[in-house]
């Protein structure tokens, strides 16, 4: 008689075999789903520190005082229940590890997509995904070197001579009169606009909210989200080449806003 042959299991994959004793946050990262996930929700979280930052930086258009107010506000939050700074170390902290989070989500996502040679499953348009794809690569890094040249320059000091820690109002102008400086601003925020326009238009696609009888309202959503905030950041620049803000304080807008400039006020 002849035996049966014995049934061979096959081993698991290495992969399958280290991911099962992975934490399950872990493990669920490891898969594309996870990292759009991952990469979805941390764009959402630095796209809102992008608003938020823009509109606090229209405080400059009040004068000096007001940016003085606004700095303070922002170093006493939450001293009822915890030491001075420290709600704003938190804040740094989480914003430095999401958008880590990002650049390694979107690298990792980049490279599975490159050894898969396949374009992104769910049915997004060829024609938006193609041109975001290649956008992406290069706004990415434009916006990772002017961040690092940002901080460089108007929280460390290093390529502003008359850098006065402590002082935003004055670092900020003073930075962005250099006309060099102003373009490479400019630069940076058409990259930064033209990023969240697709970054939000593909963060939808990542989270599963996708549907082509909502897809015009997801477009005008993500320009109109990137529109503002170009528009507000550029501004910043232009005006001070304009000499509407200026280190004195006494900006035209001040004046329209208070009738008479903090500096005019107190020469008074």
């Amino acid at each position: 008689m002849v035996q049966p042959l014995a049934r061979v299991s096959t081993p698991p994959p290495v992969r399958s075999m280290m991911n099962s004793r992975l934490p399950w946050p872990l493990s669920i990262y490891q898969t594309a789903v996870g990292k759009k996930w991952v990469m979805g929700l941390t764009g959402l979280a630095l796209l809102g520190f992008v608003v938020v930052h823009m509109i606090g930086n229209l405080h400059l258009y009040e004068g000096p005082r007001q940016v003085h107010e606004y700095a303070e506000t922002l170093r006493n939050l939450g001293t009822d229940v915890i030491p001075r700074t420290w709600a704003l170390w938190c804040l740094r902290i989480g914003l430095i590890a999401a958008f880590g989070l990002h650049i390694h989500s979107a690298y990792s996502l980049t490279r599975m997509s490159m050894n898969a040679d396949q374009r992104y499953v769910g049915g997004r348009n060829y024609i938006v995904a193609n041109f975001a794809s290649r956008t992406m690569r290069w706004t990415g890094p434009i916006i990772g070197l002017y961040l690092f040249y940002h901080l460089a320059d108007l929280t460390w000091g290093w390529f502003n001579p008359d850098f006065v820690r402590g002082d935003p109002y004055h670092n900020v102008v003073e930075s962005l009169s250099s006309l060099p400086v102003a373009i490479i601003y400019i630069v940076a925020n058409v990259a930064l606009a033209v990023h969240i326009f697709h970054g939000t238009w593909s963060m939808f696609q990542s989270l599963g909210i996708n549907s082509p009888r909502y897809n015009h309202l997801r477009r005008y959503l993500a320009g109109g989200l990137a529109g503002i905030i170009l528009v507000g950041n550029l501004s910043f620049p232009i005006f001070v080449q304009a000499g509407v803000i200026d280190d004195d304080g006494r900006s035209f807008l001040e004046e329209l806003f208070h009738g008479e400039s903090v500096s005019g006020g107190e020469h008074q």
